[in-house]
C-alpha cells in the first residue's frame, strides 16, 4: 500500500500555500494533494458569478512566499485564479495533485503511528465512483475551507415552484445566463449580494437587493494609491513586507475599535454613507443593522459601485420578509409585490468543516462538535492531523500562512527527536467551550454544531488576532503546552517458533508461536 509523508486535502487556497511550504521547509517528506474536483483554485474556480471577486486586500490574502504584485489591491476572481495557478506550476506543486480524489475517511493507528485512508476516485464527466484507493499518510492536513461545494444554502421559500422565471444561485452560475435588458432581484445583502448586485446592474435593465435585514458596509477602493508608493521606494520583498503586515495591523485596529467603541464605528460608517447615498436615502431601514459592526462580517463596497448604482436609479434596495414566490416574482409579507425576469437567492453558505471526511482513533469515530481546537488549527486527542482555517475578521491567508507554517515546525521536530506522534492534549483541566468561529452570521449559526469548539484559555482559545497569532505560532517553539510527542510501540509480525521442550521435564513439543515487538 502507497505510504506518504503528508497528505493534503484540497488544491484551493490553502492546499497550494500548505504544499509549497511542505516542499521548501520539509523538502524530505514525500507528499501528495488530493482534489475532489477537477481543478486547482477551490473557491476561486468555482465561483463564477458576474463581478465575483476578493473581499480581502491581496496584500494580505495573497502568499507571503509569492507576494502579489498586481495593480488592484481588491482583485476580480479570475486574476485571483490565475495567481493561484501560477504559484502551484512555479513550484512544481500542480504535478502533486491527484484530481477527482475525494477522501471518504480516514483511520488512525496509534501501533503504526500513520492514518490509513479511503478516498474515492471519480469520473471527469459523470462525477460517478470509479474506483476506491487506499493509502496510509504519516501526517493528514485537510485544507477544504469551511463550506460545502455541492450546494448552497437556500431557505424553503413558499411557492418557489410556482415561479416561472430563472432562479439562480451564485454557486452554480450558467456560463450563458443571458441577464441583459432584465429585471432581476438578488436575494441577501452578504458579500455575494454586493458584489453580484452593482455588476449586473450594468447589463440588466434593473436589479433589486431585497435583504430581510441590513448590513454594515464600508467603501474600499479597488486600487489602493499608497500601494504605487510604496512599491517605488522600497525593493519588492520589503515592500510587501510593509503592506501586508500595515493591511493587517490596520484590519485588526478597525475590528478591535469596533469591539470596544461600537458607537464609534458605527457613526463613522454612516457618515461614509450619507455622503454617498442620494440625499434623504432611508439609511435607517437598509444600512443601520440591530447589531454592532463586526458581530458579523464587514462588506466591503469596492469603489463604492453599489452606492453608484443606487444614486443612478439602477439599483434598488428593499428591506422586507418574503411571503411567498408568485409566478411573477415575490411577495412581500408587507404585501408588496416585486417582478423579476430571474432571481438570485444569494442566501448563503452551507458549512462542512474538513470536507465531510470521517476521522476515527484506533477505531473509535471522532466526534469533532465535541473536540477542542488546539492554536486553531488541530483538533484535541487526534494525532498527526491538522486544519487549515482562516480569519473570520481578516485575510483567510494571514492564518493559514502561519498554520502552514507552525505543521512545518512540528514535523521537522518531530523527525529530528524521533518521534512518530504529536497529540493535542488538554492536560490543564476543565476549558469551558465557545463557538469556534465567533460570528453571528447565519450561515455560522447554522452549522455552529457540527464545528468543534474553541476554549477560554491558550492554547484551545481562537483569537481572530494576527499580532497575537504570530507569536504564539512563529515566535514561539513548535512544541510547548498541550502538545505530547510520543513514540508508539510498533507491532511487527516477526513470527517465530518456539523452541520445543525436551521430554525428559515432562513436557512436549509445541508449534506454538509468539510475537515478537519493537519499538
Amino acid at each position: 500500500m502507497e505510504h506518504l509523508d503528508v497528505l493534503i486535502v484540497g488544491a484551493g487556497l490553502s492546499g497550494i500555500g500548505a504544499a509549497h511550504h511542505v516542499t521548501t521547509d520539509c523538502p524530505w517528506a514525500e507528499f501528495a494533494v488530493f482534489e475532489a474536483r477537477g481543478a486547482i483554485g477551490g473557491t476561486w474556480d468555482l465561483f463564477r458569478y458576474p463581478g465575483i471577486r476578493s473581499d480581502s486586500d491581496m496584500h494580505t490574502l495573497g502568499y507571503p512566499f509569492r507576494p502579489w504584485t498586481g495593480r488592484k489591491t481588491i482583485a476580480d476572481g479570475a486574476d485571483i485564479l490565475q495567481y493561484i495557478r501560477d504559484t502551484a506550476a512555479e513550484a512544481g506543486i500542480d504535478r502533486k495533485i491527484r484530481f477527482h480524489h475525494r477522501i471518504v475517511r480516514a483511520d488512525w493507528s496509534t501501533p503504526d503511528a500513520r492514518w490509513h485512508v479511503v478516498a474515492e476516485r471519480t469520473d471527469p464527466d459523470s462525477g460517478a465512483v470509479v474506483e476506491t484507493v487506499e493509502l496510509t499518510c504519516s501526517f493528514l492536513f485537510s485544507c477544504t475551507g469551511y463550506y460545502r461545494y455541492d450546494r448552497g444554502y437556500v431557505p424553503d421559500f413558499a411557492g418557489m415552484d410556482d415561479y416561472r422565471g430563472q432562479i439562480v444561485h451564485p454557486q452554480f452560475w450558467p456560463e450563458d445566463l443571458d441577464y441583459a435588458g432584465k429585471t432581476v432581484i438578488v436575494i441577501g445583502s452578504g458579500a455575494t449580494a454586493v458584489t453580484l448586485v452593482p455588476s449586473m446592474a450594468t447589463d440588466a435593465a434593473h436589479v433589486t437587493m431585497l435583504q430581510r435585514s441590513p448590513t454594515y458596509m464600508a467603501t474600499v477602493p479597488t486600487v489602493n494609491p499608497l500601494v504605487g508608493g510604496v512599491r517605488k521606494v522600497l525593493p519588492r520583498r520589503a515592500a510587501a513586507t510593509v503592506l501586508k503586515w500595515g493591511n493587517a495591523v490596520g484590519t485588526q485596529a478597525v475590528y478591535r475599535l469596533s469591539k470596544t467603541r461600537p458607537d464609534l464605528v458605527k457613526k463613522a460608517l454612516r457618515k461614509g454613507l450619507e455622503q454617498q447615498l442620494p440625499k434623504g436615502f432611508d439609511i435607517d431601514t437598509h444600512f443601520t443593522p440591530s447589531y454592532n459592526p463586526w458581530d458579523e462580517r464587514l462588506c466591503a463596497v469596492a469603489d463604492g459601485d453599489l452606492f453608484k448604482g443606487i444614486r443612478d436609479g439602477r439599483i434598488d434596495v428593499v428591506t422586507d420578509h418574503i411571503d411567498r414566490f408568485t409566478e411573477t416574482g415575490i411577495r412581500l409579507q408587507s404585501g408588496r409585490e416585486l417582478t423579476a425576469d430571474i432571481i438570485v437567492p444569494a442566501t448563503g453558505l452551507e458549512l462542512l468543516f474538513i470536507g465531510g471526511m470521517e476521522l476515527s482513533v484506533d477505531g473509535a469515530p471522532v466526534d469533532v462538535s465535541e473536540r477542542l481546537v488546539y492554536k486553531g488549527m488541530m483538533l484535541e486527542d487526534t494525532p498527526n492531523f491538522a486544519v487549515a482555517v482562516g480569519y473570520t475578521n481578516a485575510s483567510w491567508t494571514l492564518k493559514a500562512d502561519l498554520t502552514f507554517d507552525a505543521v512545518c515546525r512540528l514535523l521537522n521536530t518531530m523527525r529530528g527527536r524521533g518521534m512518530r506522534q504529536c497529540t493535542p492534549t488538554n492536560v490543564g483541566g476543565e476549558v469551558e467551550p465557545a463557538p469556534l468561529l465567533g460570528l453571528q452570521s447565519g450561515y455560522i449559526q447554522r452549522s455552529a454544531d457540527r464545528f468543534p469548539k474553541q476554549g477560554d484559555r491558550f492554547p484551545w482559545k481562537v483569537y481572530q488576532s494576527y499580532l497575537r497569532d504570530y507569536r504564539a505560532m512563529r515566535l514561539q517553539p513548535p512544541v510547548g503546552p498541550g502538545m505530547v510527542l510520543s513514540n508508539p510501540v510498533r507491532h511487527v509480525s516477526a513470527w517465530r517458533p518456539a523452541p520445543e521442550v525436551p521430554p525428559a521435564t515432562g513436557g512436549t513439543p509445541t508449534d506454538e508461536r509468539e510475537l515478537a515487538t519493537t519499538s
